[in-house]
């Protein structure tokens, strides 16, 4: 069991990760309705958000540091923040203007930032063999950093991942890659995609351990992603991390899930892995009531800087349309 340093810690990064999706919600729907307009509002296109799948962030990159590199998916805010991604720039790129990460050109599904080695791309499976990349330079140049790629268990399907464990078990890298089952591919359940049950069994037909957690518990992913991460960084190989976790809002904000019936949306938002990790901590003595309304209060403040630092800056100009892109 970590120490309450390291709980109060988890249950803070999961905090300012619930807070920021949740104000995304309201931020993203201005001007969309009562007739959902998806170019409507200041921020136009897509968003997929990663509220209830906090705990594989904090729990994971806890143990990263800024040299490590970092892949996400479309659903990538909850991994940047969690990995030290500035708030205010990623805030402003969602909001596509030009202090963001990008100059306000790759959106919320294409974030980039240098500084701490994160990257997502909206292509599923596409931050696998990136990962992959990273971790073969890192082995190159004698570092003992490591890279992780998170990514759906919809993505475990895809050639991109058997084909990037397999190079990366051959060639010993300091891989860890880590399957966020919330159980549905868009709107495809995993028991009508995926043949077997758990992704990380698929460890074992690359000779890499494997690793199940199955109730969205940070403390779990945390211990799991801990012990997979120090065997990479001395040099013992990849390690494959499947976490059963719950993605409480739709595909897409928007998205009207007929696919789920009233009782799981029920299920979900009774069983959230935030309330119950702060009721464990608080039950333990280890958080109190007044303590926990200092983290909420402290985030809420941070997320409202960061959103209001977007509605501010400046769009991009015209004539740099075409600055920063491949011709």
């Amino acid at each position: 069991m970590p120490g309450n340093d390291v709980l109060l810690g988890l249950h803070r990064q999961m905090v300012r990760i619930r807070l920021f999706e949740e104000t995304l919600v309201q931020v993203y729907m201005e001007g969309k309705t009562p007739a959902f307009d998806i170019a409507a509002g200041p921020v136009p296109g897509e968003m997929h958000l990663a509220a209830g799948q906090e705990p594989v962030a904090a729990g994971v990159c806890a143990h990263l540091r800024p040299s490590d590199a970092v892949t996400a998916t479309h659903r990538p805010h909850h991994i940047a923040l969690a990995h030290g991604v500035d708030m205010r720039k990623m805030a402003a790129e969602i909001f596509g203007k030009s202090t963001g990460l990008g100059g306000g050109k790759g959106g919320h599904m294409h974030l980039f930032d240098p500084s701490t080695n994160f990257g997502c791309s909206g292509i599923i499976g596409e931050g696998i063999p990136t990962a992959v990349g990273f971790a073969l330079a890192f082995k190159r140049q004698g570092r003992d950093d490591v890279a992780v790629a998170v990514f759906g268990e919809g993505a475990a399907n895809q050639g991109s991942f058997h084909e990037s464990l397999n190079l990366a078990a051959l060639w010993h890298l300091p891989a860890v890659f880590v399957c966020e089952d919330n159980t549905w591919a868009i709107s495809v359940p995993k028991d009508h995609s995926t043949a077997i049950e758990d992704n990380s069994r698929r460890a074992a037909a690359y000779g890499i351990p494997g690793a199940s957690i199955p109730d969205n518990d940070v403390v779990a992913v945390y211990e799991a992603a801990g012990e997979a991460i120090r065997r990479a960084r001395m040099g013992g190989g990849p390690t494959l991390i499947e976490v059963k976790t719950d993605r409480l809002l739709g595909h897409f904000e928007g998205d009207p899930q007929v696919y789920r019936t009233p009782e799981e949306l029920q299920q979900l938002k009774d069983r959230d892995a935030l309330r119950f990790f702060e009721k464990r901590l608080a039950e333990s003595g280890v958080l109190t009531p007044t303590d926990a309304s200092a983290v909420w209060e402290a985030c809420r403040a941070e997320v409202d800087d960061a959103i209001a630092f977007a509605r501010h800056s400046p769009y991009p100009a015209p004539e740099s349309a075409l600055v920063g892109v491949f011709a």
